[in-house]
């Protein structure tokens, strides 16, 4: 397929960004996505995690209670200066509590007293934050500590903060709704969402924010609108200010700027394979479900979606086997990658048309 390639279609003062469309997986921006660099605050979102993969297990409850260490209340309390849910030294906390002062006033003590309530210290349940990130699919992120406070060799890519945000949302419904919770009152504090996206006409209802002063101003964040949610990650902002208004533009955009495109129907072959020994030169292949992706509304004519495979594939196939991939990109992102099967079965050529198959690969890999 042969659709036209389109310059960056967005400009952002971040220096890290990545932005994906939930239901189509379209990736609608990227920015040095996977650039390794310090998480913050945004660690959170792999504490809660950890968390919310136990309760949907069975292995915690909401009403589960963890015990205030001095550790926590020293690292992450009151005294630290931190972010803090005001926790009181040597009480005993609800989890559904906790849960609300991580997500709500991105308590760092909650996190501790979690971490340690869990895995027994800190350090343990750092390891577990990464383990859980392999299974998920996240590849790059390490974590040293539940709270994103700076630890050497902590560190996350925006790409993998904002699809670990779309899991979040995928996996545990009954628990996203705490991302969009308002305010919340400890020991008699009360403290407000610090996500400026919930106060914004946007649809916003997630995530958190970060800052580092080695990466800057940071956030992850999703809008839920006109039918469509979106994720973004931004990190590398100079001010909360900034921060703010840029989430606010990139998820105002991605609305704004895109439709979906069904590209091929279900069951529609997307092209052909070249195939090697076969009863004829090539072979059919198919997406398992209608291929959909987001386009730009305006010079939707300029995309590239191109059949990547390693070929000539082998005969005899049978339908259905894997073949290869589809590949779009907008711009110059990436935006979707679909796996491609065999659309049909082929059997083996004959011996005359193997031989001629056979010539005309000695003959291309001369000429490569």
């Amino acid at each position: 397929m042969a659709l036209q390639a389109q310059a960056q279609l967005f400009e952002t003062r971040a220096e890290q960004a990545f932005m994906i469309d939930a239901e189509t997986g379209t990736v609608l921006y990227s920015k040095d996505a996977d650039k390794l660099i310090p998480p913050a605050s945004l660690a959170k979102l792999m504490t809660m995690e950890v968390v919310f993969n136990a309760l949907k297990s069975g292995r915690l409850t909401m009403d589960d209670a963890f015990l205030v260490s001095e550790h926590a209340w020293r690292t992450g309390g009151a005294p630290s200066g931190t972010s803090t849910m005001f926790a009181e030294l040597k009480s005993s906390i609800r989890l559904e509590d906790l849960i609300q002062g991580v997500i709500v006033q991105s308590a760092n003590d909650g996190c501790i007293i979690i971490a340690e309530g869990m895995a027994g210290s800190e350090e343990n349940f750092a390891q577990l934050m990464t383990e859980r990130a392999r299974q998920i699919g996240l590849t790059k992120s390490v974590f040293k500590n539940a709270t994103g406070l700076p630890a050497e060799g902590q560190l996350v890519t925006v790409r993998e903060l904002a699809m670990l945000a779309l899991h979040i949302w995928r996996e545990y419904p009954d628990y996203y709704k705490y991302y969009s919770q308002p305010d919340f009152t400890w020991n008699r504090i009360r403290q407000t969402n610090r996500n400026p996206l919930l106060k914004m006409d946007i649809g916003a209802d997630g995530l958190k924010t970060g800052f580092t002063e080695e990466s800057g101003y940071a956030i992850v964040g999703s809008v839920d609108r006109q039918g469509r949610r979106l994720f973004a990650a931004l990190s590398g902002l100079s001010s909360e200010n900034t921060r703010a208004e840029e989430a606010r533009k990139i998820l105002d955009w991605g609305v704004r700027a895109f439709e979906t495109h069904e590209v091929f129907a279900a069951d529609e072959v997307v092209g052909q394979a070249q195939l090697f020994g076969g009863e004829k030169g090539s072979v059919a292949l198919k997406a398992r479900a209608p291929v959909a992706i987001l386009v730009p509304i305006t010079n939707r004519d300029r995309l590239i979606a191109r059949i990547v495979y390693q070929g000539p594939l082998q005969a005899p196939v049978e339908a259905g086997m894997p073949a290869g991939t589809l590949k779009v990109w907008i711009g110059d992102t990436l935006s979707q990658e679909t796996p491609l099967f065999t659309a049909e079965s082929v059997g083996t050529g004959s011996l005359h048309s193997r031989a001629m198959d056979a010539i005309g690969e000695l003959l291309v890999g001369w000429m490569r």
